[in-house]
């Protein structure tokens, strides 16, 4: 356990010093002259130049990241309202197809009926005739107040 421990150390010790070690190193800018031409680099200059001063970036606001986490909460929150309207009217929709089909249907039986009774009311004779006339008439207003159109 001794030694795995201090294998572990010793990786994460060097991990820690090649990190400072580019850290330090990617901060070295140089501005190089070579006659009229400026040149920057992370070499020194052979001749003419210097060590530029890199300035750390400024800390980041905090009241930054607040407003940020604000406004993506506040997107979260819209386009759960968004799925779940739009759910809700893709269920409006599917009831509102079903209705026309059972709608539908429904006419279409009426026709078939209101077809049969004329069809029987043709063939009829003497006192079924005024019976089949007063069954196609009654079917003929069934369909006219289910299925104005």
């Amino acid at each position: 356990m001794l030694r795995t421990f201090s294998f572990f150390t010793a990786w994460a010790l060097s991990g820690a010093v090649l990190a400072q070690a580019m850290a330090d190193q990617a901060q070295a800018i140089y501005k190089c002259r070579d006659g009229e031409r400026v040149t920057y680099g992370d070499q020194p200059c052979r001749q003419d130049g210097g060590r530029l001063a890199v300035q750390a970036a400024p800390a980041p606001d905090p009241e930054a990241a607040a407003r940020l986490e604000r406004a993506r909460a506040f997107l979260a929150e819209a386009e759960q309202a968004r799925a779940a309207e739009a759910l809700r009217e893709e269920r409006t929709l599917a009831r509102a197809r079903r209705d026309a089909a059972t709608q539908r249907r429904r006419c279409d039986k009426l026709r078939l009926q209101q077809k049969w009774a004329e069809e029987d009311l043709a063939r009829a004779g003497g006192e079924r005739a005024a019976q089949a006339r007063l069954k196609a008439r009654r079917q003929q207003e069934a369909l006219a107040v289910e299925c104005p159109a």
